[in-house]
């Protein structure tokens, strides 16, 4: 065979890792051996894995207000959904009431608009808070709504040790590839490591932090990239928490990752596989001795990148092979992508589809009966150690730059997913990369109406329900707590108790997160 004709059959994963014609050797560190549950855990942090219990099949929903919010999670519970996860619109995320300038145009736009305790009272009426998990997906102002959370919580008269969820609190990739940061990184690393410590002590079952690969894919990594930047920024949380003084085998035991499941099938139940170990060592190596605190455990989503407008059916088979790589690959929960939000936030329809995709790889397709099926597979395993080895030189390279703090500062990460978002979009445009229907197999199509739209009086009716909140409370206690919240902010004091205390008196989001503006400033990327 020519070089010429070598050249052109030459296979690589999306990360450019070479595919061989076969396989048919292991790598050297394959340990036949290794079971589930036990270091480095390769084979998934459980010993049955699914066969005892299914993974928390989750459907991420949250939009307009907080009252049709909640219809579509009594909705989606009815249908058997079995853990909620809360989107959350812009303005809730940067911090700004539904009444600021700058959330004009945005509220209930790109998920639920919080204003204050009184929204997350309607978020969740007739949900007992101990009865469900529930994931927030909320970073810079994500200590506002975990305390929301347990203020409701309290309301129930719930058993805080036993309130299990997570709440995202991953700023790091914020700076890096999305976007929503409010106060610079070391203000807010603060504000991290106190979640840790106050949950350590008062929520020892609620996840602390997920650290999210998913944003970092979105914005344009690869799986290696995904993998090395998510794994870094995990290993900066640690040291800062042990900065802090926190035992890692306490606070490591409620972190948690939220990865991407992408396109190629094998390469992401490889990184998956691969995370875990990566994790084990990163753990051990910075003192973990407590197999628990060894552990990593995830959440995954299917790939809003990977969804076309185009033909859009074609998206039930994408999302279906993703969340099939996630659950080969071991994932603790997971959200399936409805077929419409390339278009638009997901009809019913599409959240009913999205959550039976899993529902039938769980109890049809077999896949679930035995822990790991991949194992052993030459392929999969060769990708696995090879997936580890290039995420290793990645993380390396960041530590030597001072971790992920610091790398980010110099524009390193951010300008490795450029480049690498650019190179994908080159390989689609030059049809070197076949995405179909969009770059092949084209079909004429008719324009899509049964879309789901948001009502522009939205931000009408979220603002008299602020300003009804605000005239009924006891203003004289909320301004009280907000100038107590900023000493205890000046201080070297925990401020979560405090933030809950606010937000028990009704003080809105914007207020408590304008009092930590004005003691650390905005972060200026």
């Amino acid at each position: 065979m020519s070089e010429k004709i070598k050249e052109a059959v030459k296979k690589t994963t999306d990360s450019g890792i070479e595919i061989k014609e076969l396989y048919n050797t292991l790598p050297d560190n394959f340990n036949v051996a290794e079971k589930p549950a036990e270091y480095p855990f390769t084979r998934g942090v459980q010993k049955t894995m699914y066969r005892e219990r299914f993974w928390t099949m989750r459907q991420y929903a949250g939009f307009s207000t907080a009252e049709e919010s909640n219809k579509r999670y009594h909705f989606l519970l009815g249908q058997g959904t079995t853990g909620l996860s809360v989107a959350f619109d812009l303005p809730t995320q940067i911090g700004y009431d539904s009444d600021h300038a700058l959330a004009d145009g945005e509220v209930g736009k790109v998920g639920v608009a919080i204003d204050s305790l009184k929204d997350i009272e309607i978020l969740f009426d007739g949900i007992k808070l101990q009865d469900i998990t529930t994931s927030m997906t909320i970073n810079a102002s994500g200590f506002i709504l975990l305390a929301m959370y347990i203020a409701l919580a309290k309301k129930q008269g719930a058993d805080l040790s036993q309130i299990s969820g997570t709440i995202q609190n991953d700023i790091l990739k914020e700076y890096a590839a999305r976007g929503t940061y409010i106060y610079p990184p070391k203000p807010s690393m603060r504000i991290i490591t106190d979640i840790f410590e106050y949950c350590s002590n008062d929520l020892p079952k609620w996840n602390t932090i997920s650290i999210s690969g998913y944003h970092i894919r979105e914005a344009g990594s690869d799986a290696v990239q995904e993998l090395a930047f998510t794994l870094a920024n995990g290993k900066a949380y640690l040291k800062a928490a042990l900065d802090k003084g926190l035992d890692i085998n306490v606070f490591a035991k409620r972190l948690s990752f939220f990865f991407n499941a992408h396109n190629n099938l094998f390469e992401e139940v490889a990184k998956f596989r691969a995370a875990r170990r990566i994790w084990a060592n990163i753990t051990k190596e910075l003192g973990a001795t407590d197999v628990k605190a060894q552990m990593l455990r995830f959440h995954t989503q299917t790939g809003g990148s990977t969804l076309t407008a185009q033909q859009p059916e074609n998206n039930i088979i994408r999302v279906t092979m993703q969340a099939l790589a996630a659950v080969l690959g071991g994932t603790q929960s997971l959200h399936t992508n409805g077929f419409d939000e390339a278009l638009s936030l997901p009809t019913e329809k599409a959240a009913r589809t999205a959550l039976r995709t899993q529902q039938i790889i769980a109890n049809e397709s077999g896949v679930a009966d035995t822990v790991d099926p991949l194992a052993g597979s030459f392929f999969v395993e060769n990708l696995t150690t090879e997936l580890e080895t290039a995420a290793w030189k990645l993380i390396e390279k960041i530590d030597a730059m001072g971790g992920s703090v610091a790398a980010i500062e110099q524009g390193f990460i951010q300008n490795e997913i450029a480049r690498s978002a650019y190179e994908y979009q080159k390989k689609i445009e030059n049809s070197e990369k076949i995405i179909v229907g969009v770059n092949k197999f084209q079909a004429k199509e008719e324009a899509q109406n049964d879309l789901f739209k948001i009502d522009e009086a939205v931000q009408k009716f979220q603002i008299d329900k602020l300003k009804k909140v605000k005239a009924e409370r006891d203003n004289e206690k909320a301004k009280q707590l907000l100038t107590k919240l900023e000493s205890v902010v000046r201080s070297s004091e925990n401020l979560m108790p405090t933030v809950i205390e606010c937000v028990e008196a009704y003080a809105s989001l914007g207020e408590i997160a304008d009092v930590l503006r004005k003691v650390f400033g905005e972060y200026q990327g």
